[in-house]
């Protein structure tokens, strides 16, 4: 779970970030998720977007559906964009803000 620390951080990263995966009329098939979870795999944070004229699901149950499928957390989502971040558990390249403890 990410804190709203983390999130700004991340959110931070991405902002210069080109969208690498886009969801369109096929919807969330297998060969999206699987492109998902190799991007996420390799750089830790992707930027995504859903084509709204023709995908058949909003941008947030796409993020929400991705994110479940490959163990992800959900960044952001704004308009028709969203961002996903998984640490990568052998080579990290992003080091999270610390989490304050209760």
């Amino acid at each position: 779970m990410l804190t709203s620390k983390q999130r700004a951080y991340l959110r931070s990263l991405a902002n210069p970030l080109e969208t690498i995966l886009m969801v369109g009329k096929g919807g969330l098939s297998s060969d999206i998720v699987y492109q998902a979870d190799t991007a996420l795999e390799r750089r830790e944070l992707i930027k995504g977007r859903v084509l709204p004229d023709t995908c058949p699901v909003s941008s947030k149950e796409a993020a929400a559906a991705l994110a479940r499928d490959t163990q992800s957390e959900v960044v952001q989502v704004i308009g028709s964009r969203f961002i996903l971040y998984r640490r990568n558990q052998k080579e990290p390249k992003i080091a999270l803000p610390k989490a304050r403890k209760k």
